[in-house]
């Protein structure tokens, strides 16, 4: 390497060590071509750190952004707690306004993480140099050179080979000149270009109403604006017109931010010197605007405002605005709040002047007042659209898939239409079909202006939470059938009709123009099969020739009315019922299960006996036993039920007693307790049968026995022949026992283990197979003991409810539930 660069990078080593300034790139890669240790011995010579020296590569990247503001820490709790505060009180105040906000402060709402501004932007030529400022010299042509030359405290920089050089307080432009004067002087063939680097930071006052008012450091490029971000911004009672920006206490200048805000002029947004202050004084008078605005707000006043300049600042009038007028509320000098009207179509209504505590409302246009015709209801486009002469229904909906609703009833739309002379309303029927698929035709109806096509639902369409759910006929009649009770007067009666019975929407409709019973059914959405067509009735309310009112009641043929045959004319009031076919399309069967020859679920006609059925079945097989037939019927089951039920209350009632009752049963209230709960037990588990004792083979082979004629719901269960006696209640072993020929009620109840402690042996009963109670008569035992039971007998020992208080309820619940069980034992036997 020869002595010139070597003297080259020594020249910029020693500035560097001096000063810490950045070296260039071109600098680092002489360096670097040096041996390692005659690079390390420079750096040791001159203070270098030389892994820096490496690293410096970065200065020939675009420079880093500066934070001219310290990041926003981490909120604190009470900052938290300060700022919930204030955003109450905000509301608060805006409720208080009717809920108008104060324009504009919404400028300042976040919390960005910096405040710096842009500095990569051309810095202005009269930005006066001072210390912190980094200056930026590109020296070319016969040598290149890099450098960045801060200035120091003293307001100098040291540019290489000529020593200081005073900067501070000139302006950029003037600095500008002077380095390129004296580059020019002592390099020959070198130019300089200059430019500003690093910026300093400068420290200024943000004080008034700021949210943070204090003293902050920012940017030497910062503006007022720059400064209110760094704030944190303004509060609603700080004023946004009338920003003051002081210099040594004098007034230099003034930001209304309404400008910057409204119209995008930044000019008096003053660039800032060390040590201004930015004050913020309170906010000025005020006055709000709401209504048919782009931005109804609080909008702060200055000087001598007129309502045209109100509108302005409001972002102007929305083209639902009602001009002629306007309306402005405010207090006289009584302290009392006005109204007060301005015409803004005429010159003198823009220029009502506005007064601080005004409220100036902008009305809005009422609905389309002409030219229009309306669909409302199940239409895929509702809405009002523009009427001409001689507009028909199928000009509007043209497809009957593609303009309604997939719920939409398709047959049926209404079409209500204003009179101009009365304003009275009337309804026409419109066949939707039928107008849409012959356009032009009769039934495609001419409209006029004003008219209202109403779309109904269509009820079997629709399921629950669907879109059309709520355009029934009721909810879209509603308000027609309230307008037209209203307009109703004696010379012009109620134009409303009622019908019921079985048709597909059955109620109130407006009276059909044809007056016509068919037109009627036809609103109302057709007959139902169940319908009568032999006659309808019409109640028709009239006064005699006293003037008392009465009720007719006129008999009507329908299959004729509804051809066209029937001369009735439909008046005011009239109240239609359709007929229902008697018992229509009602079955009535009868469940026929066990030992029948065709068991199943035959229907039956009306007056119908048990025997008739049977007989169709075919009877019974070989292996049925008639005497344990199982008869039982759904309204006894009803009635069984609510025996139950009660029984069940009244041994809650009993059971509550007998806890209540302590020791008063000689020590033993535990075991009566137990009883009782076990019969409630037995109470709560069963399930009524509904059983009513029959004789069945006298039922079928008997002309004497009575025939039973059979209801809806009724069952009939034949068990297989029966081999064994039943034991049930208050013995050691309850169970069913092979039936031997012979066997006595006595042998039964040893075979069972004998009764309990708890037995009444002295109530004992027997329910034969057929279900008739067998009791005792003179003897204990039905004769001594010496009664011989039968297959399919059962034998029930009672609980002795003497030993428990009495409670003579106890036995009739016992005998209930061993009543069902014998039943429901029958059945399950099969």
């Amino acid at each position: 390497m020869t002595a010139k660069k070597l003297f080259i990078i020594l020249t910029f080593l020693l500035p560097m060590a001096s000063y810490g300034q950045s070296i260039s790139p071109a600098q680092i890669e002489q360096f670097k071509q040096l041996p390692r240790a005659q690079q390390e011995s420079l750096a040791r010579q001159y203070g270098v750190d030389l892994d820096s020296l490496s690293g410096t590569s970065r200065q020939a990247q675009r420079p880093q952004q500066v934070d001219v503001v310290e990041p926003v820490s981490s909120i604190t709790d009470e900052e938290r707690e300060k700022a919930r505060n204030e955003k109450q009180q905000e509301e608060n105040q805006a409720e208080k306004n009717g809920g108008l906000k104060p324009y504009g402060y919404d400028l300042f709402a976040g919390n960005p993480t910096t405040f710096a501004p842009v500095t990569e932007i051309p810095v202005p030529s009269n930005y006066t140099l001072g210390p912190g400022d980094v200056l930026r010299i590109q020296l070319w042509g016969k040598e290149n050179q890099n450098l960045e030359l801060p200035i120091s405290r003293d307001g100098s920089i040291s540019f290489p080979q000529s020593g200081p050089m005073s900067v501070a307080g000139l302006s950029f432009d003037e600095a500008r000149q002077q380095i390129r004067k004296q580059v020019s002087e002592q390099y020959i063939g070198v130019e300089a270009s200059v430019s500003l680097g690093e910026l300093r930071s400068m420290r200024i006052f943000v004080l008034g109403e700021a949210r943070n008012p204090g003293s902050y450091s920012v940017s030497s490029l910062s503006t007022m604006t720059n400064a209110l971000y760094v704030s944190g911004g303004i509060k609603q009672n700080g004023s946004l017109r009338n920003v003051q920006h002081k210099r040594n206490g004098k007034l230099v200048g003034t930001l209304d931010l309404y400008d910057l805000l409204m119209k995008g002029d930044s000019s008096s947004d003053n660039r800032l010197q060390p040590g201004d202050v930015i004050f913020i004084p309170p906010v000025g008078k005020r006055a709000g605007v709401d209504g048919e605005v782009y931005r109804p707000a609080l909008y702060e006043l200055k000087d001598n405002n007129t309502l045209a300049d109100l509108m302005r600042m409001a972002g102007g009038l929305t083209p639902q605005a009602y001009l002629q007028r306007i309306h402005i509320e405010r207090t006289n000098e009584d302290f009392l709040r006005i109204i007060a009207e301005a015409d803004y179509t005429t010159t003198q209504g823009k220029q009502t002047r506005i007064k601080a505590g005004d409220t100036v409302r902008i009305p809005s246009i009422s609905d389309i007042t002409g030219q229009y015709v309306e669909i409302k209801g199940a239409a895929t486009r509702p809405g009002k659209f523009a009427w001409m002469p001689g507009i028909r229904v199928s000009s509007l909906v043209q497809s009957l898939e593609a303009d309604l609703m997939p719920t939409a009833d398709k047959r049926y739309a209404a079409i209500v239409r204003v009179d101009e002379q009365s304003d009275n309303i009337s309804v026409l029927n419109l066949r939707l079909r039928e107008a849409i698929q012959q356009k032009g035709s009769k039934f495609d109806l001419r409209l006029e202006e004003k008219d209202r096509i109403l779309i109904f639902s269509d009820a079997g369409k629709v399921k629950g939470g669907e879109e059309g759910e709520n355009f029934t006929r009721e909810y879209l009649f509603t308000p027609v059938l309230q307008r037209l009770k209203a307009q109703a007067n004696p010379a012009n009666p109620q134009q409303t009709v009622h019908i019921s019975g079985p048709v597909r929407y059955p109620g109130e409709y407006p009276m059909p123009a044809t007056r016509n019973l068919a037109d009627a059914i036809f609103v109302a959405g057709g007959l139902r099969d169940s319908a009568s067509l032999y006659q309808a009735e019409v109640a028709r309310y009239t006064t005699d020739e006293t003037g008392i009112g009465q009720t007719r009641i006129l008999n009507v043929d329908l299959a004729d009315a509804l051809v066209g045959r029937s001369n009735l004319t439909l008046k005011s009031r009239d109240r239609i019922l359709i007929k229902s076919i008697p018992d229509f399309a009602k079955t009535r069967t009868v469940e026929l299960k066990g030992e029948v020859r065709y068991p199943g679920s035959y229907t039956f006609r009306d007056g119908e006996t048990l025997k008739e059925v049977l007989q169709r079945a075919g009877g019974l097989t070989t292996n049925a036993f008639p005497t344990g037939a199982v008869f039982s019927r759904g309204k006894l089951r009803q009635l069984e039920a609510r025996r139950l039920l009660e029984a069940e209350e009244r041994l809650q009632g009993d059971l509550l007693g007998v806890q209540l009752d302590g020791d008063g049963f000689s020590g033993q209230s535990a075991d009566r307790t137990k009883q009782v709960q076990d019969l409630l037990e037995d109470v709560q588990g069963s399930k009524p049968v509904g059983r009513l004792v029959i004789d069945l083979a006298s039922v079928l082979n008997s002309s004497d026995y009575q025939s039973i004629r059979l209801q809806d719901g009724d069952s009939l269960t034949v068990p297989i022949i029966p081999q064994s006696v039943t034991v049930f209640g208050e013995v050691q072993f309850p169970t069913s026992h092979l039936h031997h020929a012979g066997l006595t009620v006595d042998d039964y109840l040893d075979r069972s283990g004998g009764p309990t402690r708890q037995a009444d042996e002295s109530r004992v009963y027997v329910v034969k197979a057929n279900g008739a109670v067998m009791l005792p008569e003179n003897s204990r035992w039905f004769g001594g003991r010496s009664q011989k039971l039968e297959p399919g007998d059962t034998v029930i020992m009672p609980i002795d409810v003497d030993r428990l208080n009495q409670l003579e309820l106890w036995t009739n619940v016992s005998q209930i539930v061993y009543q069902m069980a014998l039943g429901a034992a029958a059945v399950g036997n099969l």
